[in-house]
């Protein structure tokens, strides 16, 4: 079994207000969520307007197509325009 975790940082350009970045936060965490059936939480900086660190979790059988559903789910995130892209860290775990 594998344990596939990613920590993902987005910078949020022009945001003036928690408000503005909890309603960008719960779009990236909800369209992900829904799209790939992982899980997704908002897991630090929740007090730091400009900056959103989200991390994604799933659990499977083979590391590399957990890896590779990772990366998928980056890009989407990345793609929807949100918010820029900061930084990227997957890890897997075998157990």
């Amino acid at each position: 079994m594998t344990v596939a975790v990613a920590l993902v940082v987005f910078r949020l350009h022009e945001i003036h207000s928690l408000k503005d970045k909890r309603r960008i936060v719960k779009s990236l965490v909800e369209k992900s969520r829904n799209r790939f059936n992982v899980s997704v939480a908002e897991v630090a900086d929740q007090d730091v307007y400009q900056r959103a660190s989200i991390a994604v979790a799933a659990v499977g059988n083979d590391a590399r197509v957990l890896n590779s559903l990772l990366d998928r789910i980056i890009d989407f995130m990345d793609s929807l325009g949100l918010a820029e892209l900061s930084t990227r860290e997957i890890e897997l775990i075998n157990i």
